[in-house]
C-alpha cells in the first residue's frame, strides 16, 4: 500500500496543532525549500542547472568513469568500475522500490526564479531523488576504492545533489533520502565485492632490516625505457631527488642491474614482470632489498604487493616499509631460474612464443588472437611423467603462492609468503579450448575430469619431450628432459607501503 502526500496542495497542514511527526518534517522540508528558492548562490545559476541536466540518466557519471579509466591507473579503473556498479544498484532500487513506495508530488515552482528552472520538468514522483542517489552512490563507490579520487569526485556529486533543490526539482528531504540510499548501495556493493584495501595484505611478514631512504638516498633505480612509464618515472625523480636513475633497455638491463647493485643500499626496477624477475635475481645475489615500480603490461607482482603508482613506491621507500616474500625456483638439465609469479609448460609457453612471433607484424591484440587459435589447434597434448605416472597434459601451471583465480579471470594472491606452489594441470584429450577455459574459471584446490589443482612445496616432472618450452614470468626457455620446481620461503625483501590509499 502506497503512502500519498502532497506538500504543495496542503501547506496549511503544517500549522495544525498536534500534527504528526511526518507533518512536522514536511513543514521543515517546505521551509528549507523556500529558503533555498529565495537564496542567491554566486555563480550557481550558470553552473547548477547545466550540471543537473548533465547527470540525467547517469551520463555525467559514465563520463567521469571513462575519464578515470583513461588515466591508466589500476586504482582509478577499479574506482570507476565500483562507482558505476554502485550507481547501477542505487538506480535499480530507486526505480523499483523508492519511487513506488512514497508518491510525493514535486515542489511548486512559484518561488523558484525562471532562470534556474529545468527546461524539461521531471514528471515522476519526487521522493527520493534519483539524481542524488546516483551521485552519492558513484562518489561513495569511488571513494571506497580510492580516497584520493573520491575527494576529487565528491564536490561534483554534492553539487549535483544540491542542484536538484536549487532548480526546484526536489525538496531537500528527497535529496537527503536519495543520497542515503546511494551511500547504502555503495556499501552493499562493497559487501559483495570487497575493495582492495579490505583484502589481507599479500606481503607477509613485515621485516625491519631494510633501510628507510629519505629522498631516495642510497636507492639505485634501473628504468626499462621500453616499459612505457615516463610519467611515473618523472614523478619518482621529483619525489626522490637523492636517488640514482639508470635508464636502459632490452639486453642492457642485466648488466645495468649488476652495476647498480654494487653501490646501492637498495635496488630499484621500473619495468614489466620480466624486468622485475631479472632484478629480483640480482637483489637475491647481493642481499639487497628490492623496490618495484610497475611499468609493463600486467605487473602482477607489483600489484599484488600493493604498489600501483609512484606514490605507493615513494611512501614505502622513504618509510623503510618492507615485507619478505617467497621466490619460486625451477631447475632442469637445460635451464634454471626463479619466478615471482607463474611457471608453466604446455599451451601457455607456446602462446607466448606465437604472440612474440606475430606481434611485430600485425600488432599486439591481433597477435593474441592468432596465437590463441594456433595453440588451440594443436592435435596432441604434452606427454610428461608426474609422480612416476605418465600423463598427457595441455597445461601445467605452478604459481608462486596461491592464486585466487588463473587464466581468463583476474588472478590475485592473498599471501606472497605462504610457502606453497599453486599447481594446476589441464589433462589431455579432446576439446583443449573447453578444458583450458574450465581450468581458467576454477579456483584453487578444484578438481574435475578436465583439470586438477593442489598445493605443493616441490614438484618433479620427468620425460619431457625434446624441444618443449617453459614459461616463467612472461619469459620463454627450452625446458629439457627433467624438471624440478620448488620454493625459497621468504627469501626476498621487497618494499611495500603499509597502507593502501
Amino acid at each position: 500500500m502506497c503512502a500519498d502526500f502532497d506538500l504543495t496542495s496542503r501547506p496549511t497542514d503544517a500549522a495544525r496543532p498536534g500534527r504528526s511527526l511526518r507533518g512536522r518534517l514536511a513543514s521543515l522540508d517546505l521551509r528549507l525549500f523556500e529558503n533555498a528558492a529565495e537564496s542567491r548562490w554566486p555563480g550557481a545559476e550558470r553552473v547548477l542547472p547545466r550540471l543537473s541536466r548533465a547527470a540525467n540518466h547517469g551520463v555525467l557519471w559514465f563520463g567521469v568513469a571513462g575519464a578515470l579509466a583513461a588515466t591508466g591507473s589500476p586504482r582509478a579503473r577499479r574506482a570507476a568500475v565500483r562507482g558505476v556498479a554502485s550507481l547501477a544498484l542505487a538506480s535499480a532500487t530507486i526505480n523499483t522500490l523508492g519511487k513506488r513506495s512514497v508518491r510525493r508530488a514535486r515542489p511548486a515552482l512559484d518561488a523558484v526564479p525562471i532562470v534556474r528552472r529545468l527546461k524539461r520538468q521531471p514528471f515522476t514522483t519526487s521522493f527520493p531523488s534519483g539524481h542524488a542517489a546516483s551521485a552519492a552512490a558513484f562518489a561513495t563507490g569511488v571513494a571506497l576504492e580510492s580516497r584520493g579520487w573520491g575527494a576529487v569526485v565528491a564536490p561534483v556529486a554534492f553539487s549535483v545533489a544540491a542542484s536538484r533543490v536549487y532548480t526546484g526539482a526536489h525538496f531537500p528531504g528527497d535529496v537527503v533520502a536519495g543520497a542515503a540510499l546511494g551511500v547504502g548501495a555503495a556499501f552493499a556493493v562493497r559487501g559483495l565485492v570487497p575493495t582492495r584495501g579490505q583484502m589481507p595484505s599479500p606481503g607477509r611478514p613485515l621485516v625491519d632490516d631494510v633501510p628507510a631512504l629519505p629522498g631516495g638516498e642510497g636507492l639505485v633505480m634501473v628504468v626499462n625505457t621500453k616499459a612505457g612509464t615516463p610519467e611515473k618515472v618523472r614523478v619518482l625523480k621529483d619525489a626522490l631527488p637523492l636517488a640514482e636513475f639508470v635508464e636502459c633497455e632490452g639486453t642492457e638491463i642485466p648488466d645495468a642491474l649488476e652495476k647498480a647493485a654494487s653501490g646501492a643500499r637498495a635496488l630499484g626496477i621500473s619495468g614489466g614482470d620480466g624486468s622485475v624477475n631479472t632484478a629480483a635475481q640480482v637483489a637475491l645475489r647481493h642481499g639487497l632489498p628490492l623496490a618495484v615500480l610497475p611499468g609493463g603490461t600486467l605487473n602482477h607482482f607489483a600489484y599484488d604487493l600493493g604498489i600501483e603508482d609512484a606514490g605507493d613506491f615513494v611512501r614505502a621507500v622513504e618509510g623503510g616499509d618492507a615485507v619478505a616474500v617467497d621466490v619460486g625456483r625451477f631447475r632442469s638439465d637445460k635451464a634454471s631460474g626463479i619466478f615471482l609469479n607463474t611457471f608453466s609448460l604446455g599451451a601457455y609457453p607456446e602462446l607466448v612464443q606465437e604472440r612474440e612471433r606475430w606481434s611485430g607484424r600485425i600488432g599486439g591484440r591481433l597477435a593474441d588472437v592468432v596465437a590463441a587459435v594456433h595453440v588451440l589447434r594443436r592435435d596432441h597434448p604434452l606427454e610428461v611423467e608426474l609422480h612416476g605416472e605418465k600423463r598427457p597434459l595441455w597445461l601445467l601451471f605452478a604459481g608462486n603462492c596461491t592464486y585466487r583465480r588463473m587464466g581468463l579471470t583476474a588472478g590475485r594472491r592473498a599471501d606472497l609468503a605462504d610457502g606453497l606452489l599453486d599447481v594446476r594441470t589441464v589433462s589431455g584429450g579432446r576439446l583443449p579450448g573447453v578444458r583450458l577455459l574450465a581450468a581458467a574459471l576454477s579456483g584453487p584446490l578444484s578438481r574435475s575430469p578436465f583439470h586438477a589443482a593442489t598445493r605443493l612445496t616441490r614438484l618433479r616432472v620427468d620425460g619431457v619431450a625434446p624441444g618443449t618450452l617453459l614459461a616463467y614470468d612472461g619469459e620463454v626457455a627450452d625446458c629439457g628432459r627433467q624438471l624440478t620446481i620448488d620454493k625459497q620461503h621468504e627469501a626476498l625483501r621487497v618494499y611495500r607501503p603499509l597502507t593502501i590509499l
